[in-house]
């Protein structure tokens, strides 16, 4: 296997991902993650468009008023090319953003937070900046953007590598064990 390459229980782990340094520094980025220029929102699970939607109304009262006009007139989600996607508000920002000192925040992590529902966000923004890709299989790779810069180098400040800064978002999707591996891999 490529060196750059690991492999835990079938999964495919770009090694960036335990060497890059990275902690997000919302007062430089803004929450860019969530209102990059894009006709796009984030990738949804398929059944995370029921978790959302039975969970909509909770959900709404974290929303700005236009924000909930566009959920209420078009829905939170699309699909095409075979992925489901969150909806964007101009071309911008994903439909479930709210902003707080100019600066993006989850609408849905929100109400995790305020103890509403028991749905985090979706994994893709739970995971971010790590993205999974399915080559037989899942891969896990580090996906860069600009934006972001600001993030390596409060990692280098803080000394926390992707993995680290993801860690609970990792366990979420693979399991405690998995990360267990993970980590005694990468010691």
């Amino acid at each position: 296997m490529n060196n750059r390459l690991i492999e835990i229980d079938d999964v495919i782990v770009n090694k960036e991902i335990i060497e890059t340094k990275f902690t997000c520094d919302l007062t430089k980025c803004k929450g860019a993650c969530c209102t990059m220029e894009s006709k796009y929102g984030a990738p949804l699970l398929e059944e995370e468009i029921e978790i959302i939607g039975k969970n909509l109304e909770l959900i709404k009262k974290f929303l700005p008023p236009e924000h909930i006009e566009v959920i209420d007139r078009e829905g939170f989600w699309f699909q095409e090319y075979g992925e489901f996607m969150t909806k964007s508000l101009n071309d911008r920002a994903c439909v479930f953003v709210v902003y707080e000192n100019d600066i993006a925040f989850c609408g849905i992590e929100r109400a995790y937070k305020a103890g509403k529902i028991d749905f985090v966000k979706p994994v893709s923004c739970h995971l971010f900046p790590i993205r999974i890709s399915n080559f037989g299989g899942p891969v896990l790779r580090y996906e860069k953007y600009e934006e972001c810069l600001p993030a390596l180098d409060k990692g280098k400040e803080t000394s926390t590598t992707i993995f680290e800064f993801c860690r609970e978002a990792l366990a979420r999707v693979f399991g405690s064990d998995w990360l267990a591996k993970f980590k005694k891999v990468t010691e």
